[in-house]
């Protein structure tokens, strides 16, 4: 660690499909409900088979701020980043601060794409051979950069943007990215997460690699089933989640309230299959983040896991937390109440984690019944949850492509 900056947590905006705050999401997750829905309007698209998803909770936007004309690049993905931005600054006393323009702070962001709505504005000039309804914003609502440039022109951000669009990856390297910009010392600050608009055109990816839930349209509540044996795909949810990391000397010399740290960083990629995860690799991720906060195995009793109720996943990632840390660990997936929420989910499961591990107790996994026997041997968290008390967890995400990561939290008292 010798030379490396500490990288601290002071200020965590976030639209989940919980809650907006603290205090609602830890109730929701005590509740032991889910908020899994069926989705009528899904109903019109022919071949559709998945029919359940999770919105974001309502939410708005103060009008004085968020106009005609500041949001006219915005689809609806940007607007959730640049709230939940918003929110974070306000906690962590930095809106409207000098910091925000210095070029001391940048953005490291990601979603798995732009607005779909806009992607289907180009699909209709391709098939009517008119560029009626394309205007100038047309692409910047697109464009997979749009939430990591729409935050940073809302809040005229002058330092370096990372733009993480890596699916579900896309905000656990917005994280990743931006502890390690801080930690060289390349930036004083960092605003960093992911976001992700619920569309039916992303649900129709999955449909089409059997990756979604369908047994359950009629029983959306029991479903997704995160490592269980009768699982059948995964539910997308939507929502957006941004940290303020910041240098620990600056945060202290500000007086600013710390909520956490991260300690630890992993990221690689499995190099074989686009959408066929490989066990070995994953692995590997969680070992770097453990080598990258210096600690053993044994500092980590929880993990949150990425947990997407599909076939292969849930099996790869299993059998890859038992070989790094063993059958001990504690492990369940946030995905089970909120769908997953695909570019937003690393950022959101990591707050969520980090509260958990200051409330001292962890969700459990919902409709978890019977453990697939193909998974690991590991402890999965069932009804009640479980309180630990630790000063570290870890959380991992992993992406198409065979993009593998891992975060190692810890708790600051």
């Amino acid at each position: 660690m010798s030379g490396k900056k500490r990288v601290v947590i002071t200020g965590i905006g976030a639209l989940s499909p919980l809650g907006h705050d603290v205090e609602t999401v830890l109730d929701s997750l005590r509740a032991e409900t889910n908020k899994v829905q069926r989705m009528a309007e899904w109903a019109d698209y022919e071949g559709l088979n998945t029919q359940v998803g999770v919105p974001c909770a309502p939410f708005e936007l103060p009008a004085d701020r968020y106009n005609r004309k500041s949001m006219r690049s915005m689809g609806r993905v940007a607007q959730m980043a640049t709230r939940s931005a918003e929110l974070a600054l306000q906690q962590a006393g930095l809106f409207g601060d000098p910091l925000v323009t210095s070029g001391r702070m940048g953005v490291s962001f990601g979603s798995s794409s732009g607005t779909p709505s806009a992607v289907g504005d180009f699909g209709r000039m391709m098939s009517a051979k008119s560029i009626e309804g394309i205007n100038a914003n047309t692409y910047v609502k697109m464009m997979s950069h749009t939430a990591t440039v729409n935050i940073a022109v809302f809040f005229g951000i002058t330092g370096r943007i990372i733009t993480t669009s890596s699916a579900c990856t896309s905000g656990s390297q917005g994280l990743g990215y931006a502890f390690e910009a801080v930690q060289s010392g390349k930036q004083v600050a960092m605003l960093a997460g992911g976001a992700e608009e619920l569309d039916p055109t992303q649900a129709a990816v999955f449909d089409t690699l059997f990756a979604t839930s369908t047994q359950y349209n009629d029983q959306p509540r029991l479903t997704p089933r995160p490592f269980d044996k009768d699982r059948d795909g995964l539910v997308l949810g939507e929502g957006a989640c941004t940290f303020v990391l910041e240098e620990y000397e600056h945060a202290k010399a500000r007086g600013a309230h710390i909520l956490g740290e991260i300690v630890g960083y992993g990221t690689n990629c499995d190099g074989t299959h686009v959408t066929q995860p490989q066990s070995a690799t994953m692995a590997g991720a969680m070992r770097l983040a453990l080598a990258d906060a210096s600690l053993p195995p044994e500092a980590i009793p929880y993990v949150n896991a990425h947990g997407t109720s599909t076939d292969q996943g849930d099996v790869a990632e299993s059998q890859a937390t038992q070989a790094v840390l063993g059958s001990r660990v504690a492990i369940s997936s946030l995905k089970s109440y909120m769908g997953h929420t695909l570019g937003a989910c690393g950022a959101l499961e990591a707050w969520m984690t980090l509260e958990m591990m200051k409330a001292g107790w962890f969700a459990p996994t919902l409709n978890l019944r019977q453990v697939d026997p193909r998974c690991g041997e590991l402890d999965y968290v069932l009804g009640g949850g479980r309180k630990i008390e630790t000063e570290y967890a870890m959380t991992n995400n992993f992406a198409f492509g065979g993009i593998n990561t891992s975060l190692i939290l810890r708790r600051l008292d």
